[in-house]
Parts: structure tokens; sequence; C-alpha cells
């Protein structure tokens, strides 16, 4: 099985912020979507992020390790050239069914860049 490396990632608070400006938001059970297709870059770039309302930090983490490993599966083989999205998790992503976490992204990357 070959190794499926993650997407470049979005770390600086000004790159949330023009996404969640700019940015198409899609909800999906598990997760928001910010999505913006910018010109410029050369590759996908992929953010995540998870509030205080989700719960401790044992379940923010959880959610957030859930959403990437979902968009490293689900977002590799894809080519996405100029992309950038933001996943937000919900209080609910911890008990999503992976299955359906990873079948709400590839729904939901689809709905932004169509």
């Amino acid at each position: 099985m070959a190794r499926l490396s993650p997407p470049k990632r979005l770390k600086k608070r000004a790159d949330f912020l023009r996404l969640a400006s700019r940015g198409r938001k899609i909800a999906k059970p598990g997760f928001v979507m910010q999505a913006l297709r910018e010109t410029e870059a050369p590759e996908l770039r992929l953010g995540f992020t998870a509030t205080k309302k989700i719960g401790n930090a044992v379940a923010r983490n959880r959610a957030k390790r859930r959403l990437r490993e979902a968009a490293r599966l689900t977002l590799a083989g894809r080519d996405l050239p100029g992309v950038e999205l933001v996943l937000i998790a919900r209080r609910e992503t911890g008990g999503v069914p992976f299955a359906t976490l990873r079948r709400n992204l590839a729904k939901a990357v689809d709905e932004a860049l169509a």
C-alpha cells in the first residue's frame, strides 16, 4: 500500500481569518468546511480548528486527529491546485463513524469546488 502524504498546512491566524471572511462555508455532519480557491497557490493547503465548545483538550485533539486522517485519505489522489480548506470540528466529530466522515468530506469538497 502506498504511503499517502498529508497536504500542506495552514498555520497562521491571518490565513484562517482570510478563509473565514472570503471562503465558502459548507456544513456537514461532523464538521464545517471553509473553502477558497486561490489562483497563485501551487498546491492544496489545509487547516484544522476546534473550539472549546467541543469539550476538553482530549476531545478537541481527538476531533482534529480524526479530521486530519480523513483529509489525508480523502484528498490524497485529488488534484486541487490553489485550493485552501479549513475544517472546523463540531461536537459530534468524535462520534461520527469514520467512513461517514470521509464520505461527507468528499461531498463537501466536490460541492465547494463545483
